[in-house]
């Protein structure tokens, strides 16, 4: 149910999706710094009460947000680099050779050899006794960094795992040498020695990442806006939690899979998605009463008010290819635990669940009242409503109060891009479903989103920019060049304001 933790009964939201990598900052990518207070006055001053992200984890190969290194941990590459000057961890100097950045796209390698550099020697300088008037000097800060790994039992998992990766130059953790790959508990305190350093280093990072997103929460919260985090339902191979929990994945004793993660062939793909993610043993999780999965949305809703989870249907029934399968085509439907598994989430919680269901693409009755059982809203997205010239569940007509509307998503093209490429006969029936010329395509859609019955109406911050296809975040299938958008200040000029606050009002969000 779309209630806020701090709200007693459901409000109409509406808000933007704007994920903090494509904020505007002077060093390469969107940060937690300047340019996120910036957006969260510019949603404020624009009478909206929504903020949407992607997921917020440690990006591994791709820089997908939806492949991180950890279910937990935070991303190292948004950290605010200005805070650390302010904590005397980093000085001017140490940006002379910063590369010039292009402000509207990031350039994810160079990115990562710089900023990591810079981390790094922040955390020299912040474990240097003789470092003057830094960060490490400060009792205050030293108490919080010393309470935030005593209370994060995640991360002592993620911050080996780390060092592990960087000890064996990147190496996924299932060719690491037995004594790593499956430590017992001595080998394990042997590694932990051995790493202490690197170990000291991600913790740090995390300590970071943590302090400046509560920070950006609090402020947000306090102008009014909630905020929509969103979770990955399946987890990367070479992930922190596969390696230090490998009885809750299917996997055979040396650490493979012996099925993974995908979807059947279907009216998009002939030979449906093999996404390769590792399946959970579900058996192992009920044992458990789902103790890891329930440590994991918790903390992620102190992170976030809301969260959308993505590939819902993954806990009704999912899709299990064997492993070694070069498409999709040849896997099975097997039942997950569903409803036992959110009664329990509940209980645990102890209150409804602040959750948006992920219910795109093929959904059958059983995905639908496991989602209806727990009141959870589902996903309506406006561009769909038109790629199908039928009467359709994606048309406004056909709302119920409690879902989600979008004009579109991160897999989406921007609104713009999408309507320019559209067949004539969608352009068509849009133009006479909402009586207009379309000269202003992106704000007609944003007006249907606000105006709808939806609970809560969220659109893309390119499409608030009426950008096209140049701007689009993710194309899904191409392994490069998504995730890199970025918007600049002066894109949160006072005449946007003004017209989102007119919008936002007319229609009683």
């Amino acid at each position: 149910m779309l209630e806020n933790n701090h709200e007693k009964k459901p409000k109409k939201y509406a808000g933007i999706l704007a994920h903090p990598t494509s904020f505007p900052s002077p060093y390469g990518i969107g940060d937690l710094g300047k340019g996120a207070y910036r957006f969260i006055d510019f949603l404020a001053n624009s009478g909206l009460n929504l903020w949407q992200v992607l997921p917020l984890g440690h990006t591994g190969f791709g820089d997908s947000p939806y492949q991180p290194f950890s279910a937990f941990a935070g991303q190292p590459l948004i950290i605010d680099l200005d805070a650390l000057k302010e904590y005397k961890l980093l000085s001017e100097d140490d940006f002379t050779d910063m590369p010039e950045w292009d402000p509207v796209h990031i350039d994810y390698g160079t990115l990562i050899t710089f900023k990591t550099k810079l981390l790094k020697l922040a955390y020299e300088r912040f474990t240097d006794p003789d470092h003057e008037d830094g960060l490490s000097t400060d009792e205050e800060q030293m108490a919080a960094f010393a309470s935030f790994k005593k209370d994060s039992s995640w991360l002592a998992d993620y911050s080996l795992f780390m060092a592990g990766k960087d000890f064996h130059e990147g190496m996924p953790w299932y060719m690491w040498e037995d004594s790593l790959k499956a430590p017992t508990k001595r080998q394990r305190t042997t590694w932990e020695k051995k790493l202490a350093n690197e170990i000291g280093y991600y913790d740090f990072i995390q300590f970071l990442f943590h302090t400046q997103w509560m920070a950006i929460k609090e402020y947000a919260n306090e102008k009014n806006i909630s905020i929509v985090g969103d979770a990955p339902i399946f987890l990367a191979w070479d992930s922190a939690d596969v390696w230090s929990h490998q009885e809750l994945f299917m996997l055979d004793s040396k650490g493979y899979p012996t099925e993974v993660a995908g979807v059947p062939p279907d009216y998009f793909s002939e030979t449906g998605q093999l996404w390769g993610n590792p399946l959970y043993n579900w058996s192992k999780h009920t044992a458990t009463g789902y103790e890891w999965w329930i440590e994991r949305i918790k903390y992620q809703l102190t992170l976030t008010d809301f969260l959308r989870i993505d590939h819902f249907r993954g806990f009704d029934r999912y899709w299990a290819v064997p492993y070694g399968e070069e498409t999709a085509i040849n896997g099975e439907w097997k039942p997950a635990p569903g409803i036992n598994f959110f009664t329990q989430l509940q209980a645990n919680l102890g209150y409804d669940l602040p959750i948006i269901a992920e219910d795109l693409g093929e959904i059958d009755d059983s995905v639908i009242e496991l989602r209806d059982k727990f009141n959870l809203p589902g996903m309506k997205i406006l561009q769909f409503a038109f790629e199908n010239p039928e009467e359709n569940d994606f048309l406004p007509h056909n709302y119920t109060r409690n879902c989600v509307c979008y004009t579109g998503t991160h897999d989406n093209d921007t609104t713009l891009g999408w309507y320019q490429k559209a067949y004539e006969a969608s352009k068509d029936k849009l133009r006479r479903y909402f009586s207009t010329d379309a000269s202003d395509i992106c704000w007609v859609m944003i007006r249907a989103c606000f105006s709808s019955v939806a609970n809560m109406a969220v659109v893309p911050m390119q499409d608030v920019l009426k950008l096209d296809s140049w701007a689009r975040l993710n194309t899904p299938g191409v392994g490069e060049g998504n995730w890199a958008w970025r918007f600049e200040d002066k894109d949160m000029d006072t005449k946007l304001e003004e017209r989102l606050f007119e919008t936002a009002k007319l229609y009683g969000r």
